[in-house]
């Protein structure tokens, strides 16, 4: 395919509408033509991210601004709550429009999980139905065919990759999973929040959601799928001093005579042909600086010194595979292009 895609981003001024750009900035397949942020509306990108100053970008402006029907699709980073009725908008302006969310307003498939969770009632059930939940290793051709694709969380894309294969094959009691996950700062967004200051968040460790993150019904909601059963997480997150980053340890109990080899050999095999799905060898670590600013995710699995348990740890960039690069990655698919377009970059190190 030979033409660009004509690309809008809905909220342009946050970390994973800024990742999208970076990213997009440079995929053969991709013209960015609109950009909304409406608090920066008339500015420049590259005012508000001077890292972008080498590029010729189109200013921002405000959403209702942007004639929708001339895009190929549209990458949406605005806070959850916010997400659905504009989004409802824009597909009533443009039918075909392909719609990427990196928000968290599609991803729940139950509208009363949704209310529970999000507190209130979701104002686009229609589309709720027809969201295809982003997870591109496990949805692949039904995000070919997608209209609007839910993008995961960066947590849950990090647990599930691990986690699923473990599950789908019964090699893990999925009534006995705690999660142990550390993010970098740029998770909690761009807005100033005190929790977020440097002089609060630098040289220590926090956790926050304790037993109340979002993400967690999410993961529940995925695992269940590949276990057949309703499934509930210990799930606990934490804020790390670093911009970029995750890292999540899930500790499991083994189910039918299995090993951690097995488990590992579970998880090769369920990978084997994933372009962005790295298992490590048996004694290597997976570490956040071996995929920062890529789009590629590593899991490894250790035994646990308790007889019949293991633990499996995974780590991505949450901005990247854990937000626009898996966003990415599902646009290629929906457009038929080769799934690793503009997402080849190799981490940055150190």
């Amino acid at each position: 395919m030979s033409s660009k895609k004509k690309i809008g981003i809905l909220g342009a001024s946050g970390y994973t509408g800024a990742d999208a750009v970076r990213l997009l900035a440079r995929h053969p397949n991709a013209e960015i033509t609109a950009l909304t942020a409406n608090t920066h509306a008339g500015k420049a990108m590259g005012d508000v991210f001077p890292h972008f100053f080498m590029l010729d970008l189109p200013k921002l402006v405000e959403w209702e601004k942007v004639d929708w029907t001339t895009l190929d699709a549209v990458f949406c980073g605005l806070p959850h709550g916010t997400t659905q009725e504009i989004i409802a908008a824009v597909l009533k302006a443009n039918p075909t429009i392909k719609v990427l969310d990196m928000s968290a307003d599609f991803r729940l498939r139950d509208k009363n999980t949704y209310a529970q969770w999000y507190g209130h009632e979701h104002r686009a059930l229609e589309l709720q139905s027809e969201a295809v939940y982003g997870l591109t290793e496990f949805y692949r051709e039904k995000i070919a065919a997608a209209r609007l694709v839910a993008c995961p969380g960066c947590y849950p894309t990090a647990v599930l990759l691990a986690l699923v294969p473990l599950a789908r094959a019964k090699l893990i009691d999925v009534d006995d999973i705690v999660i142990d996950a550390k993010s970098g700062v740029t998770g909690a967004g761009r807005g100033l929040k005190q929790n977020t200051l440097f002089s609060e968040a630098g040289e220590g460790l926090s956790p926050y959601s304790v037993g109340t993150h979002r993400h967690a019904p999410e993961i529940e909601q995925e695992i269940g799928v590949a276990a057949g059963t309703a499934v509930t997480v210990n799930f606990t997150p934490h804020l790390i001093p670093m911009a970029r980053g995750e890292l999540c340890t899930s500790y499991v109990k083994l189910a039918g005579g299995a090993t951690p080899d097995d488990l590992r050999g579970a998880l090769e095999k369920a990978y084997a042909n994933e372009p962005f799905v790295h298992v490590a060898k048996k004694g290597v670590l997976p570490q956040t600086q071996n995929v920062r600013g890529s789009n590629y995710v590593q899991i490894g699995v250790i035994a646990d010194r308790i007889k019949n348990r293991a633990i499996v740890i995974s780590t991505l960039d949450n901005l990247v595979k854990g937000s626009a690069g898996q966003a990415i990655q599902n646009m290629n698919l929906m457009f038929g292009l080769p799934e690793t377009a503009g997402l080849e970059q190799i981490a940055l190190f150190p």
